[in-house]
């Protein structure tokens, strides 16, 4: 593994690799166990979207294993005023020891690997969010005890996060079950993959979807960039939403994960939310975790 850049890269061993690493990078943290893996290592950190979990996790990740990290705003860099990206890489490849870029494109993040010589990580696109999903598998995996046998539904919009939970979960030996709206599904990319699956299932029907389910995942309606679309996705995705009549479908200890922030009572209702928030926000600290054992296996 040389970059991050979306799930699809990733071999299930892999996988299972970067989780048992974060589980016993979380167990020294919480031990006060020092592991300076990346001691006088520097971890440049683009920003194009808004963020609070991935600044901070990164931010944080980088001190505790030793080096540092440099927020980089994209209206602080030449790139955000028109340089090509490859030669952005280049540069940064003579400065650092690895970058995080949170940006629009996939292309970008595919670009700053190619042009670069050090370890890209994608921190999300509109693709792809590979170290929220790594964080949902380790969440996944901590309260249940394991991935076979496991059924994980999502429920709402095809976007970054179905696309990379349909190609992790998949990948690390769960059944899967999509509930999209028509014009909102899942990346052409992801269903061709999942096409190899005989365990995988795309409806238009939540309930359809939740039944029997071990983990139930949702996302906003309206991700950062489409707020535009609001008003037209509430009509789009109404019904699509975990609430009782959901949860009753799925099985009777079904845990529900959510990537945040959360839009109480559009996605999930403010009861369902607060009856798992110790998962939901498990999952948030497990970003720390997740991402620092990808970097320590790229950059250390």
């Amino acid at each position: 593994m040389k970059h991050l850049l979306k799930m699809l890269d990733l071999s299930k061993e892999e996988i299972i690799d970067i989780l048992n690493l974060a589980d016993q990078l979380k167990y020294e943290l919480k031990h006060s166990i020092p592991h300076p893996h990346l001691k006088g290592r520097s971890l440049g950190m683009i920003f194009q979207k808004a963020s609070t979990r991935t600044r901070v996790s990164f931010e944080t990740g980088m001190y505790q294993l030793g080096g540092h990290a440099l927020f980089l705003s994209a209206s602080d860099l030449q790139i955000g005023r028109g340089e090509p990206v490859q030669d952005t890489a280049r540069v940064l490849s003579r400065y650092l020891d690895g970058i995080m870029i949170r940006t629009y494109k996939q292309e970008e993040v595919e670009n700053l690997a190619e042009y670069g010589n050090i370890p890209v990580i994608n921190g999300l696109t509109d693709f792809s969010h590979p170290c929220q999903v790594l964080a949902d598998l380790m969440t996944i995996r901590e309260f249940k005890g394991q991935f076979d046998d496991l059924k994980m539904c999502f429920i709402g919009d095809g976007n970054n996060m179905a696309n990379s939970l349909i190609v992790g979960c998949l990948k690390a030996g769960m059944s899967v079950s999509a509930a999209c709206p028509e014009g909102y599904r899942p990346d052409p990319q992801v269903l061709e993959f999942a096409k190899d699956y005989n365990c995988f299932e795309l409806t238009d029907s939540p309930i359809k979807a939740a039944e029997n389910a071990d983990v139930l995942i949702t996302d906003v309606w309206a991700s950062m960039g489409q707020e535009g679309e609001a008003e037209k996705r509430k009509i789009a995705f109404k019904g699509y939403q975990i609430n009782d009549e959901i949860m009753a479908a799925a099985k009777s200890d079904a845990m529900v994960q959510h990537c945040l922030p959360a839009h109480r009572e559009e996605e999930i209702t403010e009861k369902v939310f607060e009856a798992h928030a110790n998962e939901i926000f498990e999952e948030a600290e497990n970003r720390l975790h997740a991402q620092k054992a990808v970097m320590v296996k790229l950059m250390a």
